[in-house]
């Protein structure tokens, strides 16, 4: 039986279960037993067949989270379709590009104004329909999804080094096994618990490991509970009372930015208290805790973290599972000192979103966990990471060419540096590639953007981005320039790129990078990695100014 399959008997084991949960805007929640989500699906799989897809054609999905998502998620790889999940906060010309290169059939869209984008943007796009033209269908389909191993299941498209999208094609067999090593993982972090697992869950289903995340949730018939509205973020987050839940490293950043603030304004016992278990704990990771150190962490264990604990996220919290982006080790150590344990995970769409995941009875901080089960990990040249195995893509959509670079000796080069202890443990060193990766999870090629900003900048010599980790881009500029000419093109270029790609801050670099100053190579190329090492210090200040603003 296939992963759908699997998912499908779960359901039907437990219809009077939740599986999912979705506040409502008048602050009331919509809970939805496996009966219901199956019915949902039927309907779904009712009008795609009324439409007349045939397998294997694509049905992009354009939609924000919610149970309509997952319900068409579903129906469209049980009717043997190949789901495409297109970011509903991203560019229409750019969603517009990504659906020319694999020619859906069908474009299903979340609401109106996201029908409008494409069609504004695409003349010749392929039918497009509303979800709430769809679940009324009285016409409905129930049979047992048939799924090979080797079927395409989905085209998620990522960003390469070139600005072009690519889309990862990933099969029945890459998910099923995937899933199977996920919920492997969460048998050890629950172990011991008997009734079903409580997860939050607000990151785009369209991103790989987010998608993994909630069909491992269906398999295991989890109680999940999706955010769609990231303003009540905090708010719904307690109100979920999860065992855990998936994260980038920003919100884990702003979640310990937000106590910090919060404890400044609370009386001077519990900041004095919390200033000096902080500064204790750093001293007893570095092995040199006093007799003080060990009296301020005891009095803080005894009061502040515990109400810490409670106020930020509930009472239930196992662990906060943090993948998408390298996660900075002085926040996953703040984490543990507050008793919260951080999993990493490592991996990349082509990899069905994972390649490591933490072990929860044996976490090393700065580390992301041993290889998944069934798969070998490896360094090639340049201490770059290597894998193969059952979770690796078969190839990228129409690119035969890119394909045959990526795995062309059978294995998948991932484009990162890492390095692995003598007990399978890895750290990952930085990437090879030039891809700039967010906190947020975004994957963005920084010469595209690069180069539209050289073209509304006169004096300029070069631009280079930076933001790797960050919560945002900033840019380093070069050349006889005034602050006020960068800032009128950042003005310009910004307006006509999605939110997480607009350069946020700058620096005027007045000496041009060159052969001569170290920071070009022979043939003109921008030595990337030397330039952030050589000005660190004006690009930390970059976001130290930012934030204090």
């Amino acid at each position: 039986m296939s992963f759908l399959g699997d998912i499908f008997a779960q359901l039907e084991a437990a219809p009077d279960a939740i599986v999912l949960r979705q506040p409502r805007e008048d602050g009331g929640v919509v809970e939805l037993p496996g009966r219901e989500l199956l019915l949902r699906v039927a309907k779904a799989r009712g009008f795609l067949r009324g439409r007349g897809l045939q397998r294997g054609e694509r049905c992009a999905l354009l939609a924000h989270n919610s149970i309509d998502w997952v319900a068409m998620d579903l129906a469209i790889m049980a009717e043997g379709l190949i789901v495409v999940p297109l970011y509903a906060r991203q560019a229409p010309v750019e969603l517009v590009m990504m659906m020319k290169d694999c020619s859906p059939a069908l474009i299903c869209c979340g609401d109106q104004t996201l029908r409008d984008g494409i069609s504004q943007n695409w003349e010749e796009a392929p039918p497009q329909v509303l979800f709430n033209e769809i679940f009324p269908a009285s016409a409905s389909a129930s049979e047992k999804p048939q799924l090979a191993e080797s079927d395409p299941v989905t085209i998620i498209y990522t960003s390469g080094t070139s600005g072009e999208a690519k889309g990862v094609v990933l099969t029945a067999g890459n998910v099923g096994h995937m899933l199977g090593c996920t919920s492997g993982r969460l048998n050890l972090l629950m172990e011991g618990k008997t009734d079903k697992d409580q997860v939050f869950h607000y990151l785009p289903f369209c991103f790989a490991g987010s998608w993994i995340m909630l069909l491992t949730c269906l398999l295991r018939g989890s109680r999940l509970t999706l955010n769609s509205d990231l303003t009540k973020l905090a708010l719904e987050m307690r109100s979920a009372e999860p065992d855990y839940f998936l994260n980038v490293p920003a919100l884990l950043e702003r979640m310990r930015k937000a106590v910090d603030e919060q404890l400044w304004k609370a009386g001077a016992l519990p900041r004095t208290i919390y200033s000096h278990a902080k500064r204790a704990w750093v001293h007893k990771h570095e092995g040199k805790a006093t007799r003080a150190d060990k009296v301020w962490l005891a009095l803080a264990e005894a009061g502040i973290f515990p109400t810490i604990r409670r106020r930020m996220i509930g009472p239930n919290l196992k662990a906060l599972i943090c993948g998408s982006a390298p996660l900075n080790l002085e926040t996953q150590l703040y984490f543990m000192m507050l008793g919260i344990s951080v999993l990493q995970v490592y991996g990349l769409t082509e990899t069905t979103a994972i390649c490591t995941m933490d072990d929860p009875r044996r976490v090393e901080p700065g580390r992301v966990g041993p290889a998944i089960d069934g798969i070998e990990m490896k360094l090639g040249e340049s201490d770059e990471i290597v894998v193969r195995g059952p979770n690796v893509f078969p190839g990228y959509w129409n690119r035969p060419q890119e394909t045959g670079k990526s795995l062309g000796d059978g294995w998948f080069h991932t484009g990162d540096q890492g390095e692995v202890d003598a007990t399978g443990n890895w750290r990952i060193r930085g990437r090879i590639k030039n891809l700039i990766i967010l906190g947020s999870g975004h994957n963005i090629a920084p010469e595209p953007i690069e180069d539209e900003l050289l073209q509304h900048m006169n004096g300029v010599q070069q631009v280079v981005l930076v933001g790797n980790g960050r919560g945002y881009l900033s840019a380093i500029v070069t050349g006889d320039v005034v602050r006020e000419k960068v800032q009128a093109a950042l003005d310009v270029v910004n307006a006509q790129l999605p939110h997480y790609k607009q350069v946020r801050a700058f620096h005027v670099h007045p000496e041009p990078f060159s052969i001569e100053n170290g920071l070009l190579t022979a043939n003109g190329k921008l030595k990337r990695d030397l330039i952030a090492k050589r000005l660190q210090a004006e690009i930390e200040e970059l976001y130290a100014q930012k934030q204090a603003s």
